[in-house]
């Protein structure tokens, strides 16, 4: 596991799974333009939080970074507590074999109807599942992936 998250945290180890934190920056709409912009979050803290809109869907960056082998898949979903305070996820968070050098874009949206939720870096905010795959694929992540080597938060590329 050390070998596959940078940083790893001892603290952060479950029985079946990682949790992940939220990085600097985050990708949301600004008005007037169809596009995320790239926006810092890392002068805000639990004590002093960047609000998100009810309804408001943004991109967001782990601050792990993932090196996994081309035996190793994993999976992103939402620590339960998150969910419960009414975060959504868009169930996009599958990582192939192979995938390395990246940090894990996270598709989430604020679904309370009436309330903002706060997000600071640093928060705990979902969890890893890593799968062992049967024997290595015909084609790794590291060959086909768009996605390797993106150490910020990533629009899509298509």
């Amino acid at each position: 596991m050390r070998e596959m998250v940078s940083p790893y945290v001892e603290a952060h180890l479950n029985p079946a799974s990682l949790d992940v934190t939220l990085g600097d920056r985050i990708m949301i709409e600004v008005t007037g333009t169809r596009e995320l912009e790239i926006t810092g979050i890392h002068n805000y803290s639990e004590e002093q939080p960047y609000w998100i809109k009810p309804g408001e869907f943004f991109l967001a960056e782990t601050r792990e970074i993932f090196h996994l082998p081309d035996y190793v898949g994993a999976q992103f979903v939402l620590k339960s507590s998150r969910a419960r305070d009414g975060w959504d996820h868009a169930e996009a968070g599958w990582c192939d074999p192979g995938w390395y050098g990246s940090r894990l874009t996270m598709e989430l949206k604020n679904s309370r109807r009436l309330n903002a939720l706060p997000i600071w870096p640093g928060m705990r905010i979902g969890q890893m599942k890593f799968i062992l795959v049967s024997g290595t694929p015909e084609r790794t992540y590291a060959q086909t992936g768009r996605y390797n080597a993106d150490l910020g938060v990533t629009a899509s590329k298509g």
